[in-house]
């Protein structure tokens, strides 16, 4: 059997209850029913940062205490909204590279790699000298590998995301442009469904749990940020023998979790 995933990404979660008249607490209710009916046979939930939209003691139990619904083993990842001592407090993930919150899950279908690209106090990701050694290192086993990450290396064509990405973005590429056992990168913080490939190498970006960035047109800027009336998704992947299937899975519809007026 492959190997089933399934990719959430950017919860925002806040015990308030409010973030850009978005209810995180009612839209992660909806992902988590969704995954307990329909994919309780995945054998992971990758979830690809910012799991609070504030970093507090109250908002990581709180997101905690919801994730421990999930029947599905759960693999947190820290975005540019996350806090690493708070998150290592609250979050169990697997024993990572110290000082980091990134690890390498190997199944029989491809090893996992779940990057930490937060760089504290910013809204841009970073690539330093001991993630990238630590990123060689696993590469070098040779296996068929898909990446993780929070930023994304390149622009998107969007401004949000494209002012803060991985401000180490090239020297990201150029060290796997050595590695072709490279399979995808699967990137977060962008909260819109994007493909494409760069330098050879395919990736893809995921839906918010909680809201959806506008399209590029009409132009927008954070002076005019108003959160797309999209559906929210998650997404189901198959690994299988080193490929890789993405399906985009809606989680419920729009209207779920908004706030009227």
């Amino acid at each position: 059997m492959p190997t089933k995933l399934i990719w959430l990404s950017d919860l925002h979660y806040t015990a308030s209850g409010d973030v850009l008249g978005h209810d995180p607490r009612v839209r992660l209710e909806a992902a988590i029913a969704l995954i307990n009916d329909h994919h309780a046979d995945a054998d992971y939930c990758i979830i690809s940062g910012d799991m609070v939209n504030r970093g507090t003691d109250g908002d990581y139990a709180a997101v905690a205490a919801h994730l421990g619904q999930l029947t599905v083993p759960v693999l947190p990842m820290v975005g540019n909204h996350d806090d690493r001592v708070l998150f290592a407090r609250f979050l169990a993930a697997p024993p990572g590279l110290d000082g980091f919150l990134q690890y390498a899950i190997e199944t029989p279908d491809g090893l996992i790699l779940c990057l930490d690209t937060l760089d504290p106090g910013q809204d841009s990701g970073a690539f330093c000298d001991l993630r990238a050694d630590w990123l060689r290192d696993m590469l070098a086993r040779g296996l068929p590998t898909f990446i993780f990450m929070h930023h994304p290396p390149c622009d998107m064509g969007l401004p949000m995301q494209d002012q803060d990405r991985l401000a180490d973005g090239a020297a990201f590429l150029d060290l796997l442009a050595g590695y072709p056992n490279v399979v995808q990168l699967l990137i977060g913080h962008v909260h819109r469904p994007i493909t494409g490939v760069v330098q050879g190498i395919p990736f893809a970006t995921m839906r918010s749990v909680l809201y959806q960035a506008p399209p590029p047109l009409p132009a927008w800027d954070w002076s005019s940020f108003v959160p797309a009336a999209e559906n929210p998704a998650l997404g189901v992947i198959a690994l299988d023998n080193g490929a890789i299937t993405l399906q985009y899975h809606d989680i419920c519809a729009y209207q779920h979790g908004v706030q009227s007026g």
